[in-house]
């Protein structure tokens, strides 16, 4: 019996000690997680209920005050809100059509498909901020590439402000991050497709079902989570679309192009308003945080029909 318990009481204390181990490997990383990221939000969601402003050596604490004069008085966060949950809809439909298509095409290749990646690809090598600066040329009035091309093609004189104008504005801004954004929904809806079962198509096929049939009733159905991941991923980097928007417009003129970002960005270092600013974000982040919750609750009825929440 005596010979039993030793090794019993060896094998417990190593198990405690191997169960403790990653804990301990973990630690100095969850202690700069707090101090990184932690400590900055807790100071920023503090500020959001104070009056603090660039320009002022001291602020108080107001409480909500912050949150309702954006809420229930600022006309301009409402249509910056707007506009931005349109940017977003219409840009995701948008890149998902295309990239669906796009990866339909290059998973059905025989040949080069690993050139055909490489091109798709190109977009995402460049900065944002690159992509602003590129388009913003592409589509300024005098000396523009679309404008040029236009009169090359008929002759006439077109200086069309696309910058300027309110809806060419906006869609000069929705085709900058299509082309940024495209690709991502390429990549991952590729990887899909060629990792879905061969079985069910080829009993389709048998069957004498057509390669639309074959789309509608099979690939489209089976690829849910992976159009859910990338609708996701994608609404959520646009939501926060900043850097394209404020290089090619700064949200002008006369807030024609304001996204939320934007918004908060003039604000904050603009009228340096940084408390009604960081409410702001606080709003925005909470919203998404809700838009998030709906996208993966519908992932994961969509992965295992609704068995789990």
């Amino acid at each position: 019996m005596t010979q039993k318990s030793i090794p019993r009481k060896r094998t417990r204390g190593f198990s405690l000690a191997e169960a403790r181990l990653p804990w301990l490997l973990i630690f100095p990383g969850i202690v700069i997680m707090v101090f990184v990221i932690g400590f900055p939000m807790l100071y920023s969601l503090y500020l959001s209920f104070t009056d603090f402003s660039l320009t002022s050596k001291t602020h108080h604490f107001v409480g909500f005050q912050n949150y309702i004069q954006l809420l229930l008085h600022d006309p301009l966060f409402w249509a910056a809100f707007g506009r931005t949950v349109l940017f977003m809809t219409l840009a995701v439909n948008i890149e998902f059509l295309l990239g669906l298509g796009i990866a339909q095409l290059m998973a059905n290749a025989v040949r080069a498909q690993g050139f055909l990646r490489t091109i798709m690809m190109m977009p995402m090598m460049f900065a944002p901020i690159l992509v602003g600066f590129q388009f913003k040329w592409f589509f300024n009035a005098q000396i523009g590439l679309v404008n040029n091309i236009l009169y090359t093609l008929t002759g006439g004189p077109h200086f069309i402000a696309w910058l300027i104008d309110k809806p060419l504005g906006f869609i000069s801004l929705l085709i900058a991050e299509i082309w940024l954004g495209t690709p991502f929904m390429v990549i991952i809806l590729e990887a899909g497709i060629l990792s879905l079962p061969s079985e069910p198509f080829e009993a389709a096929e048998v069957d004498g079902a057509s390669s639309w049939q074959r789309f509608r009733m099979l690939t489209f159905p089976m690829l849910g989570p992976f159009i859910y991941t990338a609708m996701a991923i994608r609404s959520l980097d646009l939501a926060r679309a900043y850097d394209v928007v404020q290089i090619m417009t700064g949200g002008g003129p006369a807030n024609r192009t304001e996204l939320i970002w934007t918004y908060v960005n003039r604000l904050a270092f603009g009228e340096h308003e940084f408390a009604l600013a960081t409410a702001m974000s606080y709003i925005t982040v909470l919203l998404s945080f809700a838009f998030t919750w709906y996208l993966f609750r519908n992932l994961l009825k969509s992965r295992w029909g609704g068995g789990r929440d």
